[in-house]
């Protein structure tokens, strides 16, 4: 197989199945809670909004990181899904307020809520790597909206996964953006670039 089409499709198959395979709730919720605390304690995270993302499925839930964060003062926002092929967009978003059904029936913050441009990225993804890539739906979003946002400042981008998420090597394309962090429950690793 040497279409890269085709061996990323490939590999999303395997990284869904993994992830999905992760249906202790018990361990989900410990994980997201270790998550929160290894971003806390060990990613400096620059002044500025931080967005994260409404947990589909099986992703990992990075709403503890966000709710902390709002806790204490800090702008948090959720992305929200435009027409297939765009960068994200992002609102502030306030745990206490309701939220609107997106594009894709993803939970995300009304048009009455303010468009933030996010210093910090909590990524999704179905697998990585240690060298900071990652594999996504294959939708492009994230890779088209951190060059999007790194083309005017740095942003840094916070990879949240499960360990059993990792991977010897993402298959990648030069397009692809790297993560400068990937955090997991058993881990925090600093992408050196």
């Amino acid at each position: 197989m040497t279409d890269p089409r085709a061996i990323k499709d490939a590999a999303r198959l395997q990284a869904r199945a993994v992830r999905d395979a992760i249906v202790d709730d018990a361990l989900r919720q410990s994980a997201a809670a270790v998550i929160r605390d290894r971003v806390l304690a060990d990613v400096e995270l620059p002044d500025g909004p931080v967005a994260g993302y409404w947990p589909l499925g099986s992703e990992l839930d990075v709403r503890p990181v966000l709710i902390h964060l709002h806790s204490l003062g800090r702008s948090v926002a959720l992305p929200v899904s435009g027409p297939r092929g765009q960068a994200l967009t992002f609102r502030d978003w306030d745990p206490a307020l309701p939220l609107a059904a997106g594009r894709y029936g993803i939970h995300e913050p009304g048009a009455d809520r303010p468009e933030v441009a996010p210093a910090v990225l909590l990524v999704p993804m179905l697998a990585f790597d240690r060298t900071g890539h990652r594999l996504g739906y294959g939708a492009g979003y994230y890779d088209r909206t951190l060059d999007a946002l790194r083309a005017v400042r740095p942003v840094l981008a916070v990879g949240v996964a499960f360990a059993a998420q990792e991977v010897e090597a993402v298959p990648c394309a030069d397009h692809d953006e790297r993560l400068d962090w990937i955090v997991t429950e058993r881990e925090s690793l600093c992408i050196s670039h």
